[in-house]
């Protein structure tokens, strides 16, 4: 809930130059990309499936920037948020590199079925 309250805020922020209705969606394809990274976070450990870490970073990154901007940026500091909490509590580097790679596949465009890994239930 603080991550969601923090990308509210630096969304604000970060869209003021743009105008009232500019702020308006940017703030919104924020709100927007940040559930779409949560949804992924939740489906990632729903499926528990070995090797599907990366499918997940892309495939969050992935929807949030097609929402446009806000999500886009929503994506990106949720990213990097979360991979500095991670080489905080001791992370591998090379994990987190390898996930900033996806991160940036997904938030690219990328086809986040490129990290799929064989056997994942459909659903996801």
């Amino acid at each position: 809930m603080k991550v969601l309250v923090a990308v509210v805020v630096l969304a604000a922020v970060a869209a003021s130059t743009e105008g009232a209705p500019g702020l308006f969606s940017f703030v919104k394809e924020a709100f927007q990309g940040s559930g779409d990274m949560v949804r992924a976070y939740g489906d990632m450990r729903d499926a528990n499936w070995k090797n599907s870490d990366k499918y997940f970073h892309a495939r969050g990154n992935h929807d949030a920037a097609q929402r446009g901007p806000g999500g886009a940026w929503a994506a990106e500091v949720i990213s990097n948020a979360r991979e500095t909490v991670d080489q905080w509590r001791g992370g591998d580097a090379a994990a987190s590199a390898a996930d900033q790679e996806a991160n940036k596949w997904g938030r690219g465009g990328g086809d986040p079925n490129k990290y799929r890994p064989a056997g994942l239930p459909s659903q996801y």
